[in-house]
C-alpha cells in the first residue's frame, strides 16, 4: 500500500500501450539478442516508453520462456591478485550487454572450494561458467564440462586444450622479457617460476628455457627457482632460493608482478639496489605497478581485453555447443626504471660485497 493505494506492477502491455506497439515488439525490442530484429526509431520510443514507466523486465518470466537463468558463473582463484578486477570487468561488461549477470566466487585456490561453488551455482542453474581457476591436469572441469554446462577458462588453460580459452601467448611473453634484458647486456638471468600445475606458470617457465636458447645465453648461468603460488611471499621465497648458494645474478625474470614484488623484497633485505645491482621484470602489467620505486618493467597482458572475449566466447558456446575454441591474445613489453644495463658486465651483481 502507498497512499492508500495499491501500486500497480507495469508490465509489457503497459509499455506497448504508451508506445503504441505490439507487446511482441516490445519483448523483441527490449531483449539484447533481439534488437536488432526491430526497426531503430521504434526500439528508441519502446526504451523511452519502458524509462518512463519505471518498467523492469522479470528476470524470471524470461527465464521461463527461453529456458535459461541469464546467470553466469564466474571464479576466480584470488580476488585480492590485482590482475581479476579488468579481467572481471570485461566480462561483465560484455555479458551484462545481453542481459546476463554474474555471480563471482573466489576459490583460493583450493580444488575441494572450487567444487563446491561449481555445485552450488549449477544448483542455482546457471547457464555457463567462466573460471580462471584451472590447472594443467584438471579432472572438475572436465567433469562439469562434460554434463552439458558449457565453461570458458579464462587466462589459464589445460593441458591437452579440451575446453574453450582464452588467454596470452605466455611462452612469447617470455621471451619478450628475456630479450629485453640481454640485449641491456645481461647474461646471468635467473627466473622465479611460478606453480608448475597452472599452464601460466608452465608455460612461461617454458618460454624461459626457450629463450635462453634463443639469446644463445648459458644455461648453467640462467637458474630457475619455482615459488608454490603466485603470490609476493612465493617469490622473495623463490627469489631467496636462486642466491641461496652465493650464485651471481644481474637480471631477474619473475612469472608475474606479485612475484617480482617478492624479489623486490629479498633485494630491500640483501641491501640491493634494484636496477643498479639486479634488473627485475614482472607479467601481467597490473594495476598500479608503475608507481613502486622503481616501476616496474612488466610484459602486458590485455586484462580487460580478455574478460570481453572471454564473455564473448561463452555466449558463442551457449548459442552452439560445438563452438568451442582457444583465443591467444599478444603480450606487449612495458619497459619502466626496473631495468638497465648492467653495472659491470664482467662482473656479477655485487652480491661479495654482501653479509651472508
Amino acid at each position: 500500500m502507498h497512499n492508500g493505494r495499491v501500486r500497480h506492477s507495469v508490465t509489457i502491455r503497459d509499455v506497448a500501450r504508451l508506445a503504441k506497439v505490439h507487446p511482441g515488439t516490445v519483448s523483441r525490442a527490449l531483449n539484447p539478442d533481439t534488437r536488432a530484429l526491430v526497426n531503430a526509431a521504434t526500439a528508441e520510443r519502446v526504451a523511452d516508453a519502458a524509462a518512463q514507466l519505471g518498467y523492469q523486465p522479470n528476470p524470471i518470466a524470461r527465464g521461463l520462456k527461453t529456458n535459461r537463468s541469464f546467470t553466469v558463473g564466474v571464479l576466480v582463484p584470488d580476488i585480492t591478485n590485482p590482475l581479476f578486477p579488468p579481467i572481471l570487468r570485461g566480462i561483465e561488461d560484455r555479458l551484462s550487454r545481453s542481459g546476463y549477470t554474474t555471480l563471482i566466487v573466489n576459490t583460493d585456490n583450493d580444488s575441494e572450494r572450487e567444487r563446491a561453488a561449481l555445485e552450488t551455482m549449477r544448483a542455482r542453474h546457471v547457464d555457463g561458467f567462466i573460471t580462471a581457476t584451472a590447472r594443467l591436469e584438471e579432472r572438475v572441469l572436465s567433469g562439469f564440462a562434460l554434463s552439458g554446462t558449457p565453461i570458458v577458462l579464462v587466462n589459464r588453460g589445460l593441458e591437452d586444450g579440451s575446453l574453450p580459452m582464452v588467454g596470452v601467448d605466455d611462452r612469447a611473453g617470455t621471451l619478450l622479457a628475456v630479450e629485453h634484458v640481454s640485449s641491456l647486456g645481461h647474461r646471468q638471468i635467473g627466473h622465479v617460476a611460478g606453480p608448475q600445475d597452472t599452464s601460466t606458470g608452465h608455460q612461461r617457465y617454458l618460454g624461459f628455457l626457450d629463450a635462453v636458447a634463443s639469446c644463445g645465453l648459458d644455461v648453467e648461468a640462467c637458474p630457475v627457482s619455482f615459488a608454490s603460488a603466485f603470490t609476493e611471499a612465493g617469490g622473495a621465497r623463490a627469489c631467496a632460493e636462486l642466491f641461496a648458494d652465493g650464485r651471481e645474478l644481474t637480471a631477474i625474470v619473475a612469472a608475474n608482478d606479485l612475484l617480482a614484488l617478492g624479489c623486490y623484497d629479498v633485494l630491500a633485505q640483501r641491501g640491493m639496489r634494484c636496477p643498479e645491482d639486479l634488473s627485475v621484470v614482472g607479467f601481467n602489467d597490473i594495476p598500479f605497478i608503475d608507481r613502486l620505486r622503481p616501476p616496474l618493467t612488466s610484459v602486458r597482458v590485455p586484462q580487460r581485453d580478455i574478460g570481453a572475449a572471454a564473455g564473448d566466447l561463452l555466449l558463442e558456446c551457449l548459442a552452439d555447443p560445438a563452438a568451442g575454441r582457444q583465443i591467444w591474445l599478444e603480450p606487449t613489453l612495458v619497459v619502466r626504471g626496473s631495468t638497465a644495463a648492467p653495472r659491470d658486465p664482467r662482473r656479477g651483481s655485487g652480491t661479495e660485497r654482501l653479509p651472508a
